[in-house]
């Protein structure tokens, strides 16, 4: 499992955030977008004064998704012609025009959404989950981070926890993530945490999402700032508390036991004679980058274990290579989608070169297995 920053650190860099961010509700035809040298500005016109930021990468992805400006034409005149840039967006600003939230962060616009996105913030998710974290015996936050999109708490139930096979063992944990900028939904997500190479594996099954929908907001202005107060309203309260209550039964025995038989179950699984084969392919469906590649096949091959098992293992051990955190965040989903996958409809899987007789019966727990 990759390593972000200490849960003290993440809490200073949600403060300085809160202090720092700014988001308004704001009518397109109150906007303009200029650009300069490769930096483009978008100027928001109020009342009584006009505020002006730079549009990050994300932001210029949304507004051309929005706008409907297809991607490889709008970055092609960012780039060499940027005055036809700034007449395509201004113009649809005000052709079809419509109600738009802004985020901005330290003198950035870092999103562009819809007037109907739910702020579930992470200062908020922080202030609700980190208590009941703290109150689970056991519970140990092994990682986190916050990205320019993504805040991740990665924590470990150390006294729940069995065997994969002899030695080796694997403990419960969670993952809960959110997405400030419109990339996802809040998340607490099983996690198998294996002791003997230190790998996270994300697991699809039982997964719990809340979604930034809620209701229109209702106001006749042209467009003014969203204060932090906003979020504290009721039903978000009310919110929170459900994720909290989601949070103290996300790691659950019965659930993980069956992760575990299932995950064990891999080891009968052949991907067949050819490990660079195996990785071409998954690289393939799964669109991973040159260096992802290499990583996987190193540790695939290091590892010995053509079975599905080894191929998991080795996706999740190149999470660690990643620089990117939320990369190497999906390279442990990535794992977790391949557990999910049914033997023998798994068109990744190739068929085995012979077949292995097996009966998986309950996983032992670590404590009765010697």
């Amino acid at each position: 499992m990759k390593q972000g920053r200490t849960i003290i650190q993440l809490a200073q860099e949600l403060e300085r955030q809160r202090l720092a961010r700014k988001d308004y509700l704001a009518d397109t035809r109150n906007l303009e977008v200029e650009t300069d040298n490769g930096i483009s500005r978008l100027t928001l016109g109020m009342d009584n004064a006009t505020e002006s930021f730079i549009l990050n990468e994300l932001a210029h992805k949304q507004l051309a998704d929005r706008l409907q400006i297809p991607q490889r034409y709008y970055n092609k005149m960012r780039t060499e012609y940027p005055e036809l840039l700034d007449d395509n967006i201004n113009s649809w600003f005000n052709k079809s025009h419509e109600r738009r939230m802004l985020r901005t962060l330290d003198g950035n616009v870092r999103a562009f959404l819809s007037d109907r996105y739910r702020r579930l913030d992470n200062l908020e998710l922080a202030d609700a989950v980190l208590p009941i974290i703290n109150e689970m015996k056991s519970a140990e936050i092994m990682s986190s981070q916050i990205t320019e999109t993504h805040m991740y708490i990665k924590v470990i139930n150390k006294k729940l926890k069995a065997e994969v096979a002899i030695g080796d063992v694997v403990q419960a944990g969670i993952v809960i993530s959110n997405s400030e900028v419109g990339l996802g939904s809040l998340k607490v997500e099983p996690l198998l945490y294996r002791l003997v190479c230190k790998n996270g594996l994300i697991v699809k099954d039982y997964a719990q999402k809340r979604y930034h929908v809620g209701k229109q907001i209702e106001s006749e202005d042209s467009a003014y700032e969203i204060f932090s107060d906003e979020t504290l309203a009721q039903d978000d309260k009310a919110f929170f508390m459900k994720v909290q209550d989601t949070v103290r039964t996300a790691i659950d025995e019965v659930k993980f036991n069956l992760s575990v038989e299932k995950l064990s179950g891999t080891m009968y699984e052949s991907t067949g004679p050819d490990p660079v084969k195996t990785v071409e392919i998954l690289a393939d469906q799964y669109i991973l980058n040159q260096n992802e590649r290499g990583s996987i096949l190193r540790h695939f091959i290091m590892e010995g274990d053509n079975s599905k098992y080894g191929l998991i293992n080795a996706v999740t051990r190149a999470s660690q290579d990643i620089e990117d955190y939320t990369r190497a965040t999906d390279l442990e989903r990535l794992g977790g989608e391949l557990l999910s996958l049914s033997a023998g409809k798994n068109k990744l899987i190739m068929p085995p070169i012979h077949s292995v007789e097996k009966n998986i019966t309950n996983v032992i727990p670590l404590e009765m297995a010697r």
